[in-house]
């Protein structure tokens, strides 16, 4: 079993960056596929980004493609999500999700294929 645990989210102006963070506790880091996800004030879940065991390879979605970057540090049971040009349309509850898996990352871009998850942090970007 892995623990989830995210950081760093807050309030920052459209254009503006902030990085999240997943810190992991429990088995290890590296056997697990990691993805960001975030949902809105009533809306849907959505899938934003994924990273393979290894850190190999990533996916995004289309809408944070060229903003985002997903990346881990398997050393400190970390992983994290830099985002770039917010706009106030990523004003969203981030969670990581965690899943003990082999493959690319763009295998796990659906929430059921998670077995792990944070609690989320909250990113709210003002225009």
């Amino acid at each position: 079993q892995v623990q989830l645990v995210e950081s760093g989210g807050g309030l920052v102006q459209a254009g503006g960056s902030l990085r999240v963070s997943c810190a992991a506790s429990g088995r290890t880091f590296s056997t697990y596929a990691m993805g960001w996800f975030r949902q809105a004030s009533g809306k849907e879940r959505e899938f934003v980004a994924a990273i393979s065991r290894s850190g190999g390879t990533t996916y995004y979605a289309d809408s944070v493609k060229g903003r985002f970057t997903i990346s881990r540090d398997n050393a400190k049971n970390t992983g994290y999500l830099q985002m770039n040009n917010l706009k106030p349309e990523d004003t969203a509850v981030y969670c990581c999700a965690a899943v003990a898996a082999p493959g690319s990352a763009s295998f796990y871009t659906g929430s059921s294929q998670y077995r792990y998850w944070g609690q989320g942090t909250q990113v709210t970007v003002s225009s």
